[in-house]
């Protein structure tokens, strides 16, 4: 099927995809190193949700069965993986390394054990100090500001694999193609130094990939796994040609494991290829495929496009361009950002499944006790930071909340009723019910275990009630609590949504030292002699003050005019004089 929209490559970007290898299990071997030798798995519920290299070795694998997996390997050393608070501390930790590594701030978090790197700054500004007469001793530059931070490389390879294993010869690339090809090889070498970095630094060894998307990246990190990375290269034009190695490389992959095509489109797209449904995995809820459609399936399939596809995968919940989209993806086309390092999370949530489903309300009142203990924990992790200006010993008042979440909102998922055939539908459905979160939980004196009773008793328990009339027979398969809704507070960071002015003009005298009057006898009727030098010439650290004076230069370079405060008696640049007159009579 023809269409008038033409598929187009952005290949201006370099993007590291990491993927810590086997993250949970890694995660307990830093806490105790001896179990790195040893067959480790981690246990949620009955199942292995993951288990290091050497249990892989002996025959575990992901979502096994525990009674299984001890069959296989009886030595093998089983871990409670319940509690997700370590992984969740290891991976903030992971990914603000990760993301201090890069220029332009763009780190992108997939979950607990995947990130994406921006790093095209980088890549550009090292091309300019190439000497492209002797490549093979470069130099990477890691800090604009301090040269002598870096690493020498050699420019005139990739390091580590790539796919094709054997890229073109330059002689049959074109110049474009061979400036992408010189980008893509400095990408190589930095995320090896970044690799390198966060094994010798934090302990953790990943798996990486270089490409021009995330998608890309994504993908072709899997290609040589564990603790290895592997870069695409170039030809990868024209779009969907077999010369392409982009083309080469998406269409040997199920179309399932695209990144951005879910479980549920997978499966339509399937059915329009196979022409009826594909056969589910048996067993666990979340079962795979037994049967594979690759991409090259799907691109061949007689009048396969992005209006087929939108026939196929749109209707009611669908966004408007789904088809256009998924026939971007699967010619490797992804245009979307990584994303920038969040002050806060846009949402926090806990969530339980249950293979055993609830049938009473005991059940349930107990583990909505778990979440709403395991929410608010998290909320004082996420949400909470160290208050400089506080005063006094007492720890609740040396805190203050970032961000306070308005909305709550409790989700559950019903075992739907067996069919005419006796036979229960496999689903994905979830009801929801929200309301405004109650302003005690956002307390800092009061004991956790008292506000987890009241958030349940008062708000979580009437919730659910709305949701589900029945006093019984619910067969719930899934409980969700979530604190969404987050309205940040003011701070002082660039990239704050709001900032605290109170907490400026506190410490003004600091802010504006080139504005300080002194009195003296010899006082004249020159304004700009009462301006003093700064009072301490000593270098000190920038601060959001210091930047907000910096600031208020600028919006008045053309007149500095300034007014003297007949309350305080500071000079005050007038434009400010409304701000600081406010803060007076807030401070009263």
């Amino acid at each position: 099927m023809q269409t008038a929209r033409k598929l187009q490559r952005d290949d201006s970007r370099i993007i590291i995809h990491f993927d810590y290898d086997c993250f949970y299990a890694s995660v307990v071997e830093n806490e105790d190193p001896a179990l790195k030798s040893v067959p480790l798995a981690i246990q949620q519920k009955q199942i292995v949700v993951t288990c290091n290299y050497e249990a892989r070795r002996r025959g575990l694998r992901k979502l096994q069965l525990i009674t299984e997996a001890k069959k296989v390997c009886p030595e093998a050393v089983i871990v409670l993986g319940e509690d997700l608070t370590r992984f969740r501390d290891a991976s903030k930790d992971l990914y603000g390394f990760l993301q201090g590594s890069v220029w332009s701030g763009r780190a992108e978090r997939l979950g607990f054990d995947e990130v994406w790197l921006d790093c095209t700054d980088m890549v550009e500004y090292n091309l300019t100090l190439l000497n492209h007469h002797d490549l093979s001793h470069s130099y990477f530059c890691l800090d604009k500001a301090d040269p002598t931070a870096g690493f020498d490389y050699d420019a005139s390879r990739v390091f580590g694999p790539t796919y094709p294993c054997e890229p073109p010869n330059l002689a049959h690339l074109s110049e474009n193609e061979k400036n992408l090809r010189l980008r893509l090889t400095l990408g190589s070498h930095l995320a090896r130094h970044i690799r390198h970095e966060l094994e010798a630094q934090k302990g953790y060894t990943s798996t990486v990939g270089i490409a021009t998307n995330k998608t890309l990246s994504k993908l072709v990190g899997n290609v040589n796994k564990p603790k290895n990375q592997t870069t695409i290269m170039p030809p990868f034009e024209p779009v969907g040609a077999t010369t392409s190695s982009v083309t080469q490389f998406i269409d040997s992959h199920d179309i399932g494991k695209i990144p951005g095509i879910g479980f549920k489109l997978a499966q339509k797209i399937r059915a329009q290829i196979l022409g009826r449904d594909g056969q589910s995995a048996e067993g666990l809820v979340y079962g795979g495929t037994k049967e594979s459609v690759s991409v090259l399936d799907v691109r061949s399939h007689p009048g396969m496009g992005p209006e087929l596809l939108e026939d196929i995968l749109g209707g009611p919940g669908s966004f408007k361009g789904i088809g256009w989209k998924v026939w971007e993806l699967i010619h490797g086309i992804d245009d979307t950002e990584v994303g920038k390092a969040k002050r806060v999370p846009s949402q926090i949530s806990q969530e339980d499944s249950y293979m055993k489903y609830l049938h009473t309300f005991e059940q349930v009142r107990e583990q909505l006790h778990l979440l709403a203990a395991r929410l608010l924990l998290r909320m004082r992790m996420d949400l909470l930071e160290d208050d400089e200006e506080a005063g006094g010993d007492d720890s609740a008042c040396s805190r203050r909340w970032i961000a306070r979440p308005r909305t709550l909102r409790l989700s559950t998922r019903p075992r739907p009723p067996p069919g005419p055939d006796g036979v229960r539908a496999r689903t994905f459905q979830r009801i929801s019910r929200s309301a405004p979160m109650p302003s005690f939980v956002f307390s800092l004196s009061d004991p956790t275990s008292a506000l987890t009773e009241r958030l349940v008793e008062e708000t979580l328990v009437p919730m659910f009630r709305k949701l589900h009339h029945e006093k019984t027979g619910w067969n719930l398969s899934l409980i969700n609590v979530a604190a969404t809704n987050m309205a940040e507070s003011a701070a002082e960071t660039k990239d704050s949504k709001g900032r605290d002015i109170g907490k400026m003009f506190r410490r003004q005298d600091e802010v504006l030292r080139d504005f300080r009057v002194t009195d003296n006898s010899e006082d004249t009727n020159d304004l700009g002699s009462l301006i003093a030098e700064p009072h301490d010439p000593r270098p000190h650290e920038p601060d959001f003050e210091a930047q907000a004076a910096e600031e208020w230069d600028s919006e008045d370079s053309e007149s500095q005019e300034v007014v003297r405060c007949g309350l305080c008696h500071n000079v005050i640049p007038s434009f400010a004089l409304a701000a600081h007159q406010r803060y007076h009579e807030l401070s009263n």
